[in-house]
């Protein structure tokens, strides 16, 4: 599904979260919304999902105004940097939870929503820890199971904000190459936010810089390494 943003302006207070942001994601690209804490990444990728609302400008999601779409309706995957799993649930329950919430056509029986359930643990890596709690497993495994509950829904998009913020270092390294090869499978569009610039260079098909509530610059890692658009981003990536 493509994204279009246009315009996009939020504001909390006298502080301009949002301001003026106009970006294209792609269908089935995987985007890096990249820069320094209170750039205005997380409200944008909050407006995409529905949790927050836009002063003025539009989001498109495809051909839809996103202002007319519920959440429900938006179809996204969540992906919190502190996994937001529910303590008392097992890993298959928390896999399953998105499905079991779901009306009307989308309704699928508790077999069904266990059996895709144990499919998306096999694509994340984390077969036979379907009976265990979240306390039970380490920073990376508890990441991993956040995805597959995101991703249980059959999103149209997947949001990430900071998924790998709370790990170190090597987890983080090796969970960047595993996310990436989640999406090359599920071929899902795949906005992230990030405030490290390897992580968003390593991983990102594009990488749209931010500073100030605006988008400094968009392209490829090699077009931003090679020809920065401003001072800020020639800084920012150095």
């Amino acid at each position: 599904m493509e994204i279009r943003i246009e315009d996009a302006a939020r504001t909390f207070g006298n502080f301009a979260a949002l301001d003026g942001v106009s970006l294209q994601v792609r269908s089935g690209e995987l985007l890096a919304l990249l820069g320094p804490s209170g750039s205005g990444k997380t409200t944008l990728l909050r407006v995409l999902a529905g949790l927050e609302s836009l002063d003025s400008g539009h989001v498109w999601l495809g051909d839809a105004d996103a202002a007319t779409l519920s959440v429900q309706a938006r179809r996204a995957g969540f992906v919190f940097q502190h996994y937001a799993l529910f303590r008392h649930m097992t890993v298959l329950e928390n896999v399953c939870f998105g499905l079991s919430v779901r009306t009307g056509a989308g309704r699928v029986s508790r077999a069904e929503a266990r059996r895709r359930a144990r499919e998306l643990l096999d694509l994340v890596q984390l077969p036979g820890l379907e009976e265990r709690r979240p306390a039970q497993l380490s920073g990376g495994q508890r990441q991993r199971v956040a995805l597959a509950r995101a991703l249980a829904i059959e999103p149209r998009m997947l949001l990430l904000d900071e998924p790998f913020g709370a790990l170190d270092a090597k987890v983080r390294r090796d969970l960047r190459g595993f996310l990436r090869s989640v999406h090359d499978r599920t071929g899902v569009t795949t906005v992230f936010v990030t405030h490290d610039q390897e992580e968003a260079l390593a991983l990102a098909d594009r990488v749209a810089v931010m500073n100030r509530g605006r988008v400094e610059q968009v392209g490829t890692p090699a077009e931003l390494a090679g020809a920065p658009a401003t001072g800020f981003v020639e800084d920012f990536l150095i």
